[in-house]
């Protein structure tokens, strides 16, 4: 069988973006098209897809507590 070249790997890689970027603007997930490569990759790389999940819901939840203390810091700063 004959080894695909650099641009059908490309075009197909690309391809496989495009509809996961698809599917996460329907499930709402809130990752673009370089959040979805890097995942693709990591788990290309051998990192194990359920804890690659566990990593990034627990990223977004200290993301938005930081968020909340940060807009809470500014309304207390507001008030003085």
């Amino acid at each position: 069988m004959p080894k695909p070249d650099k641009p059908d790997k490309h075009a197909a890689a690309s391809q496989a973006v495009d509809i996961l970027e698809e599917i996460a603007a329907m499930l709402n997930c809130h990752m673009d098209r370089r959040m979805l490569s890097t995942c693709i990759s990591l788990i290309e790389q051998g990192v194990h897809p359920e804890s690659l999940v566990q990593v990034i819901k627990e990223l977004r939840e200290i993301a938005d507590e930081t968020r909340r203390e940060q807009q809470e810091a500014a309304i207390a700063n507001s008030r003085r």
